[in-house]
Order: C-alpha cells, then structure tokens, then sequence
C-alpha cells in the first residue's frame, strides 16, 4: 500500500519499520510545509500520522481505510525538524479498529492522533 501512496511519497515520508498493528515512519519538514506563523502546517502532521495510522491498519491484509480520526497538536514543528510517526494498534473487533499515533521529534511528542479502521468488505489488496 505504501510503495502506491504517491502524496506521502511526494512529501519525502518515509517508511522505516512495519510490522503486524504498528509502523514508523519519517518525515522532514521543508520549506513548502510552513505556514505564515513560521510553523509546520497542522494539515502536514495530520498527513503523517494518517500515513502511519494506514500502514499499521492494512497490515492485516484487507483493505483498509479511515473511518474517522483526530489530532491533538501539543508543540510546532518547524523547518529542518525531522519527525518520527509510530502508529500503534489498540484494538480490532469486527471490521474496525483503533490506532493511536505519537508524532514526535527528537523524542519529544509534538501531536497525538487516533484513528478508527474499517476494512472494506470483498477487496483485497
């Protein structure tokens, strides 16, 4: 799924480790990802926790998708900062889940997200 994710990939994220429930992955913050306050755009953090949280829900096998998510922002980041994304499963029952993702750099957490899962009845990867 991630080697077809053509915006993460356009954006320099970075897969980094995947295993069944969980993923990290890697993402700098460039120019074109600041806002006019001089801080990474929100719309970009949520972008790569939501590119974690997917990786760690499809790798289940069915196709996978959002049902819902939120993020709670708790420090800016800023160009040059390089962040780490790990998605963690919490729960699966029926065709959902629930997965928590800590956006962090340099060890320190900047936004937590959580995303509930829902595989798509008869598709397969």
């Amino acid at each position: 799924m991630f080697a077809a994710d053509q915006a993460s990939q356009r954006l320099g994220i970075e897969l980094l480790e995947a295993a069944e429930g969980s993923a990290l992955l890697r993402m700098t913050v460039c120019e074109t990802m600041v806002n006019g306050h001089g801080i990474a755009h929100g719309g970009y953090l949520f972008l790569l926790a939501d590119t974690a949280f997917a990786c760690a829900c499809n790798s289940h096998g069915p196709v996978t998708v959002a049902a819902g998510a939120d993020v709670t922002f708790v420090a800016p980041a800023k160009q040059g900062d390089v962040l780490l994304a790990r998605a963690e499963e919490r729960t699966r029952y029926g065709r959902s889940g629930i997965y928590d993702v800590s956006v962090q750099r340099g060890g320190e957490v900047i936004a937590e997200f959580r995303g509930r899962s829902r595989v798509i009845r008869g598709v397969e990867e």
